[in-house]
């Protein structure tokens, strides 16, 4: 590894023309950058999707609320190293700072953007992150792995990234029907009861550990050569498999894995503004026509170029719970879309109850509140989950705001069904 030559005959007297130099030579490729003082020390470690960029801004000389141009002048020396991808940048970075313990990182740690990834000690090991706070020593002993520090990692898009490559599941084991993954592709049969413990745990969470270990290189060697032998056994299924897994980790697609700006993630919860907030409901005519809508909406009000609308897939009966986690589902697999302040739910503990599972599926810890209705829709009851002191006060603020919300996601779902069903409004 590079950090074990850094200072290597290093010459102290020009070290400002060394800075620059190295500057000039940056790579325009995803990557780590660490900085060191002049006792050699690593006193901060950063990702960037651009390595030229993200490095040469700080020595710009342009004002900056970033915390790290305040120290930038004990900065003597500086190394980088490239990734293939800003996932595996992230990686590396937690890897570094978990080696290294840069000052500058641990003391403007914010709590709240510090998430880990975590392996539960399952039959079929759950995948999960988890924040700074949240991990307590006896919370550490729940899990087989745990990696991080991943700070200002998008947990919803790095996690979305890794079930591509690595399938792994978030169903229950012998469930009585196939998980939503499983119609997709990405589950290997652990609700359907088609794959072992052993098993996965050798096709899915060695492999990933491997991975998360920054061990990227010697894991596609393992995959080649168990290529190679499931082929001359003839179990081309598998073959194909690896075929594909092997793809994905060459072409790790992730533009929107990172928040390249590192203050982005450290806004505290008194400075929080809620910005986006997303609506879902349900419509359905009995076990037919089941439709879901997605309404936004930011300060300026309804965001209707990003509204959605989806037909039910995977739910043969009449079931508002499954349709919602069916559309949740599909709304978070796209990591493109920007992701909500507040998800807010048209229903009670049910439906609430059923988008946190979703969300805690996929990483996502976002503020989700329900709004439950009357027969006649008189009755406004507000659920609220995870949300902060500041959260909690905006929403009580702002009710008129999200039954609006609330009401026009309603009205989006019913104007998909009965278009469904060319019934004229």
């Amino acid at each position: 590894m590079f950090y074990d030559y850094f200072f290597v005959k290093i010459a102290y007297q020009d070290m400002n023309e060394k800075i620059t130099k190295k500057l000039k030579q940056l790579p325009d490729n995803p990557g780590v950058y660490i900085f060191f003082n002049s006792d050699k020390e690593v006193i901060y470690v950063g990702k960037a999707t651009s390595l030229k960029s993200r490095v040469r801004s700080y020595f710009a000389g342009k004002k900056s609320p970033r915390p790290i141009e305040e120290m930038i002048h004990e900065v003597v020396n500086l190394e980088t190293e490239n990734t293939d991808s800003a996932l595996e940048a992230a990686i590396l970075e937690g890897i570094y700072i978990k080696k290294f313990r840069p000052k500058y990182n641990i003391d403007w740690r914010d709590d709240k953007s510090w998430n880990y990834i975590a392996l539960s000690k399952d039959e079929y090991p759950k995948i999960t992150t988890v924040r700074e706070h949240e991990l307590t020593t006896d919370h550490k002993k729940d899990f087989r792995y745990l990696f991080g520090p991943y700070p200002g990692l998008n947990s919803q898009a790095a996690l979305k990234i890794l079930r591509k490559i690595f399938v792994f599941s978030t169903c229950e084991s012998n469930a009585k029907r196939p998980c939503f993954y499983y119609q997709l592709g990405e589950c290997l049969g652990v609700c359907t009861g088609e794959i072992s413990s052993g098993d996965y745990m050798k096709k899915v969470i060695q492999p990933l550990v491997l991975f998360l270990g920054g061990k990227k290189k010697r894991l596609m060697i393992q995959i080649e050569k168990e290529m190679a032998t499931v082929s001359k056994q003839q179990n081309f299924e598998e073959a194909a498999r690896l075929c594909n897994q092997l793809h994905h980790l060459r072409k790790i697609q992730d533009i929107a894995l990172l928040n390249d700006s590192f203050m982005k993630d450290k806004i505290s919860d008194r400075q929080k503004v809620v910005h986006r907030i997303e609506g879902y409901d349900i419509s359905n005519l009995g076990v037919s026509n089941k439709v879901g809508s997605m309404v936004v909406f930011d300060e300026a009000g309804p965001v209707k170029s990003q509204y959605r609308k989806f037909k039910i897939k995977t739910v043969a009966r009449q079931s508002d719970v499954d349709c919602l986690a069916e559309v949740l589902s599909r709304r978070l697999h796209h990591s493109e879309w920007s992701m909500p302040d507040i998800f807010l739910i048209d229903g009670g503990l049910p439906q609430v109850n059923t988008a946190k599972k979703v969300l805690d599926n996929f990483g996502v810890h976002t503020t989700i509140v329900g709004i439950a209705k009357g027969s006649e829709r008189k009755r406004n009851d507000f659920l609220v989950l995870r949300a902060s002191d500041i959260i909690k006060e905006w929403i009580k603020n702002n009710k008129i705001l999200l039954i609006k919300v609330r009401d026009e996601a309603h009205r989006f779902a019913i104007t998909f069904n009965r278009a469904q069903r060319k019934i004229k409004i």
